[in-house]
């Protein structure tokens, strides 16, 4: 089962945060982007070597999320080169009683603007987008193995090198090269924990011990101007000296669909 939470109901007032949820069936929630094909350019064909991208979209305080979240967490063991599983966590459960610690309101907006472009109603838990450019319920097994098959068959039309990687202070500095076509492209960077472990203590998974992996806790965005230059990603006070950060780089077009991608381990 999954939940879809509706926008125009998360509403800030003085009633505070609230929001109303939806139980639809699986046909209307299994959508994939019927614009993906038109969103590809002929000029922008793909030569470089495939790159899956998955982004869940997903909360502590929801009882439907831990099953993708441990399909996320094979999927990133058994494809550790060409997949990029992210775990972004959203805020609009918090209310129920439980404050995940990694989510942020940036992270719902990040999904309601890939749900106006699939065109789809609400936003919902838990949402995989597979590289920007399709989407459907991250607990489904079967269809999120297919769809990283179907994806490891298509070149990426960009490729990103990485180098100059260093931490100093609280900002993780590098420099980038984009191959490929650029125009009217991000360089979309983002900092990941590798893996936490949290006691859940109350809301709706209250007394389970959940996993996450790769989770968001910073984004940065560069206007991709220039195939080359230098940018720095801040590390937020969240992020423990042990925990075991990697740095993913992506090129993005301007309607979402991710085009590239690079990930490096960050040296703490």
């Amino acid at each position: 089962m999954f939940k879809r939470i509706l926008f125009i109901a998360l509403i800030l007032a003085s009633l505070g945060f609230t929001a109303f949820t939806l139980i639809d069936s699986p046909k209307n929630a299994e959508v994939t982007s019927t614009e993906k094909e038109e969103d590809v350019n002929d000029e922008d064909a793909g030569v470089y070597e495939p790159v899956v991208v998955l982004e869940l979209f997903t909360s502590q305080g929801c009882s439907s999320c831990p099953s993708a979240d441990v399909i996320l967490n094979k999927v990133k063991k058994q494809y550790k080169d060409e997949v990029f599983a992210l775990s972004y966590h959203v805020d609009y459960w918090n209310y129920i009683g439980w404050e995940d610690p990694f989510s942020k309101p940036q992270y719902a907006k990040k999904q309601r603007a890939y749900n106006i472009k699939f065109k789809n109603r609400s936003n919902y838990t838990p949402q995989l987008v597979v590289n920007g450019a399709a989407h459907f319920v991250g607990s489904n097994k079967a269809k999120v193995n297919t769809s990283i098959s179907q994806n490891l068959t298509h070149k990426a039309s960009n490729k990103i090198n990485l180098s100059n990687v260093k931490t100093e202070g609280n900002k993780v500095h590098f420099s980038y090269e984009a191959l490929g076509k650029i125009s009217g492209k991000n360089l979309k960077a983002v900092l990941v924990i590798d893996e936490r472990i949290t006691a859940v203590k109350r809301g709706e998974n209250r007394n389970r011990t959940l996993t996450n992996s790769n989770i968001v806790v910073s984004e940065h965005f560069v206007n991709l101007e220039n195939a080359k230059g230098k940018t720095a990603i801040k590390i937020p006070s969240l992020v423990q000296k042990d925990d075991v950060v990697r740095l993913m780089v992506f090129v993005e077009d301007e309607v979402y669909n991710i085009t590239g991608a690079a990930k490096t381990v960050v040296s703490l």
